[in-house]
């Protein structure tokens, strides 16, 4: 709710308050990869800004003008005044669209964590979200110079964003086609070598236990060193006409072999399901779609909550008909009607 309120007033130009910001969880109040899409979305269009502090339940934002293209450094660390691995992925979607329909280049240096759990790791911006970005007209370019696992953090990521004076081509993901390729990466950092191999194994004979052909499965095993120790599989499936992603995160106690099967599971379940948009894309896309000229239709694995929020707020932004059709926790579709006058 924060992040997509942040870019459609960028956007827009509209000022905006968030009261209660994570009332109900553990740890209340702005984080610091949130408080980091606060300052970067005030720094790309001057805003004037109350109570972008850590903790903070309450939120003023009023843009100063238009996004400026430029040379930018977020860093979620200095967000957490100590090493941090909260989500530099975050960041940039909440900036991404604002500097994409600037009208001319900009280059941003990301530090804090680029792998780290609920939030879509920089693995998945760089070979779904920002593949599809690509289709409708935004073209970024992606390059992870460090990574940065939860909990220590320590990642770098270079973001080149091409800017464009043109509306966005509408959204239309309605079939995936036939599977072409599954591969990915079993990585670990500071953690012996045996792990990551442990995590493609056991991958690749999941997969291939289910069905899916050997020859199409193609699993990295990679040993990383940096600021602390991590683990994941990060998954890519490539049908004809779509991608998808999906990531499980090793952590005390979870046996590589079931860090594996966890991404795999998620996998499959995406695979028998026939949509071409996964769970997280469909609710990455709800933006674009609304920002886009002409009608926008997306049909997702499941619909998720977070598909709903963001279609709640885009509605309070926007005189854009979106509707859903589907139950949450099912498969559905996303229909972003054309706008009217």
């Amino acid at each position: 709710m924060l992040r997509t309120s942040l870019t459609l007033s960028v956007i827009t130009g509209r000022p905006m308050r968030i009261e209660h910001i994570r009332a109900g969880r553990e740890e209340p109040g702005l984080r610091p990869q949130h408080l980091t899409a606060v300052q970067a979305a005030a720094a790309i269009c001057g805003a004037r800004v109350e109570g972008a502090e850590p903790g903070s339940q309450a939120l003023t934002f009023a843009p100063g003008g238009l996004a400026r293209p430029g040379h930018y450094i977020f860093d979620v660390t200095q967000a957490a005044r100590a090493g941090s691995a909260g989500s530099v992925s975050l960041v940039l979607q909440t900036v991404l669209l604002p500097l994409a329909l600037a009208g001319g280049d900009s280059h941003l240096t990301l530090r804090g964590g680029t792998h780290v759990p609920w939030a879509p790791s920089v693995f998945y911006l760089e070979h779904v979200f920002l593949p599809q970005m690509a289709s409708i007209g935004v073209q970024a370019g992606l390059e992870l110079k460090q990574w940065g696992f939860y909990p220590a953090g320590g990642g770098e990521v270079e973001v080149q964003i091409a800017g464009r004076a043109g509306p966005l081509r509408p959204v239309t993901l309605v079939t995936r086609g036939p599977l072409r390729r599954v591969w990915g990466v079993a990585a670990v950092m500071n953690l012996p070598a045996h792990i990551p191999q442990r995590m493609a194994d056991r991958a690749r004979n999941v997969l291939t236990d289910a069905g899916l052909p050997g020859p199409l499965v193609a699993l990295e095993p990679r040993r990383l060193h940096g600021a602390g120790p991590g683990a994941g599989l990060f998954l890519c499936a490539t049908y004809e006409g779509a991608r998808a992603g999906f990531t499980a995160y090793g952590r005390k106690g979870l046996p590589a072999e079931r860090v594996a099967e966890e991404a795999c599971q998620e996998l499959l379940l995406y695979h028998q399901s026939n949509a071409p948009a996964d769970p997280y894309l469909a609710d990455q896309l709800v933006l674009p779609a609304v920002l886009a000229a002409g009608e926008s239709r997306i049909y997702t694995a499941r619909v998720s909550q977070h598909l709903l929020t963001n279609v709640w707020v885009v509605r309070n932004f926007l005189r854009r008909e979106v509707i859903i059709e589907g139950e949450p926790g099912s498969p559905g579709t996303l229909i972003v009607q054309e706008e009217q006058g």
